[in-house]
């Protein structure tokens, strides 16, 4: 069950991911909330945590110290059922991970049939209903390999869907695209933001985060260095490092 509108669907608490002891702080004490309906994009230089703090969100990526509370339920806990909370998170990589073999009407059932206990009749219809939305109805007896980078990313996304997830979690879904297909996989993302999916999105769409985006995260080295609104970090940022990261992504 969600959160009620007042208070985060995600709260993170002092979260810590060291290596090699705590020689390397990929996270270094982080707080923040996401909250129902939230776009939350993360920007920052290569190498400044975005991808691992959106990897902790659903435990891929195990925290050394710090707890993370999804829906009211502390997921750091040993007790936690981290599968089952799993299938509330929907996870969109960057590099699609379709089954090759599976058709993409196949890709996009397994899992609501296998973890959901839905009907082979019920997962179709709601897969074909998700395809029609983004324009690709015509292709869910194809396999992957006959699918352009846009499409199988514009799939990975509605395969998520499939789910019925209430967050969805985004790590650099265009950087492995051709520049022309970034657009078609961005206006998903956008009608899925006007829909009041809450999503996390670590981007370098810098055009993206700033339409989009309720609440902007930039990050360096482990840390969140600032957050606001898109109009505060893009139209009138007050720190430094910030105005130097912008003045080589803008």
């Amino acid at each position: 069950m969600k959160e009620s509108n007042n208070g985060p669907l995600i709260s993170i608490k002092d979260l810590k991911k060291y290596y090699n002891g705590d020689e390397i702080k990929a996270l270094d004490d982080i707080s923040t909330d996401i909250y129902p309906g939230e776009v939350v994009a993360i920007i920052g230089p290569s190498g400044s945590g975005k991808s691992t703090l959106l990897r902790s969100l659903n435990l891929l990526e195990r925290p050394t110290a710090g707890t993370i509370t999804f829906e009211g339920e502390d997921i750091t806990s040993p007790k936690t059922d981290i599968n089952k909370l799993r299938q509330k998170m929907g996870m969109v990589f960057q590099h699609f991970n379709l089954f090759p073999h599976l058709t993409i009407l196949d890709n996009m059932t397994l899992a609501p049939r296998k973890l959901l206990g839905m009907s082979k009749e019920d997962a179709e219809a709601k897969a074909l209903e998700l395809l029609d939305k983004v324009a690709l109805k015509d292709r869910a007896n194809a396999y992957p390999s006959q699918l352009s980078g846009g499409q199988k990313q514009r799939i990975a996304i509605v395969r998520a869907l499939c789910m019925s997830p209430d967050v969805l979690l985004f790590d650099e879904p265009t950087s492995a695209l051709d520049p022309e297909m970034v657009g078609e996989v961005l206006d998903v993302m956008k009608d899925l933001a006007k829909d009041g999916m809450t999503m996390a999105v670590v981007t370098h769409e810098m055009g993206f985060a700033r339409e989009v985006a309720s609440r902007v995260i930039f990050m360096e080295s482990g840390k969140i260095v600032i957050e606001g609104s898109p109009d505060e970090i893009f139209n009138d940022p007050d720190n430094e490092r910030l105005k130097t990261f912008l003045a080589k992504v803008l």
